[in-house]
């Protein structure tokens, strides 16, 4: 038998992390996180346990590189759905559509979310991770197409004010309805209400339908 080249070596290694990554957002979504043992999750990605221990030193580091690939990919089809933004609103438009698929992802995955965002306040942290860093890159060029001149300090902003969004939309038992964070957010970068993918509700109270000129 011939062997494997590096290359499809290579391609086998991703596609085993990337079952590993799917089968830890189906499950901890399903079940959360305590329930969900790294046993369950090999079984599930049809791979062998040892094979997490390879990738990832734990399972929380898994459950944060997952929920980054589900983010990334989340945003990417969002950017890219057509028709594809041009002219001199598009960065505009892709920025709304940045918000708009963090927030719709937090929406209909508040289990996964929830268990994300309490893994990041842990003592282990922020951890990064090439999902984590895919997601940062779709991020940062979508700061420097909405105008920015300053990315390095503006796509951290952003990140920070994207999360400091989907705390309140999945406080229990007192969540802030996602129009109104939308609008906040919105606001905050003179964006239209029409532009990206508004939600079914209209903008609540106060909130503008048209947008200004980008704020930076």
């Amino acid at each position: 038998m011939t062997p494997r080249s590096p290359s499809v070596n290579e391609e086998l290694r991703r596609r085993s992390r990337e079952r590993l990554l799917q089968a830890t957002v189906d499950l901890v979504g399903e079940r959360g996180y305590e329930a969900t043992t790294l046993g369950d999750i090999a079984q599930r990605a049809g791979a062998a346990r040892g094979l997490i221990s390879y990738y990832f030193p734990g399972k929380r580091q898994l459950l944060q590189s997952a929920v980054h690939r589900l983010m990334h990919l989340t945003l990417q089809e969002a950017l890219e759905r057509e028709p594809r933004p041009d002219g001199p609103s598009a960065g505009c438009e892709l920025l709304a559509r940045a918000i708009d698929a963090i927030l719709g992802l937090t929406r209909d995955h508040p289990l996964l979310m929830r268990t994300h965002m309490a893994g990041i306040l842990t003592a282990d942290g922020f951890i990064q991770c090439p999902e984590q860093q895919r997601l940062a890159y779709l991020l940062r060029e979508t700061v420097v197409a909405y105008g920015s001149t300053d990315p390095d300090a503006d796509y951290p902003l952003l990140r920070a004010l994207l999360m400091g969004s989907v705390v309140p939309l999945l406080l229990p038992g007192a969540p802030t309805p996602l129009p109104r964070l939308r609008a906040e957010l919105f606001q905050r970068y003179g964006l239209d209400w029409e532009l990206g993918f508004p939600p079914d509700e209209g903008p609540p109270g106060g909130a503008p339908r048209r947008g200004s000129a980008p704020t930076g």
